[in-house]
C-alpha cells in the first residue's frame, strides 16, 4: 500500500468506524503519546535501561503503526497529500546527502 492509499484507508476507516477525527491539537497530543510508547521500547528493548516485564510483550510494529494512523490523520485533515510530500522530501534528501553520508568517516565500519 502507498502512502496514498494509506491516507484514503484511514480516511475511510474514521468515516466509518469513528465518529469524526479528533481536532489537530488532539491529534498532536495523540502522537506525541505514540511517539512515547515508541521511544520507551526502543529504550528499553535496545538502549541501556531495563525492560519491565509488562513491557516485554509490546509489539513495536504496532506502536510504530499507532504512529503512522496519527499522521495519517493529521495529513488528511490538514489537506497534505503525504505520497507528494514524501517522494518530495526523498528526492531532496538524495540529492543533498548522498555524497555527505558516503564521505562520513563516522559511517565506515
Amino acid at each position: 500500500m502507498n502512502i496514498k492509499n494509506a491516507q484514503l484507508a484511514v480516511d475511510d476507516w474514521i468515516k466509518t468506524h469513528g465518529v469524526r477525527y479528533f481536532n489537530e491539537l488532539t491529534n498532536m497530543a495523540q502522537l506525541t503519546e505514540e511517539v512515547g510508547e515508541v521511544a520507551r521500547i526502543i529504550a528499553r528493548r535496545y538502549g541501556e535501561q531495563s525492560e519491565k516485564e509488562s513491557d516485554q510483550q509490546k509489539d513495536l510494529g504496532e506502536e510504530l503503526a499507532d504512529v503512522m494512523f496519527v499522521v495519517l490523520c493529521l495529513a488528511n485533515q490538514t489537506g497534505i497529500d503525504l505520497q507528494k510530500s514524501f517522494d518530495k522530501k526523498l528526492d531532496y534528501k538524495t540529492k543533498r546527502d548522498h555524497e555527505r553520508h558516503h564521505n562520513n568517516e563516522k559511517l565506515k565500519e
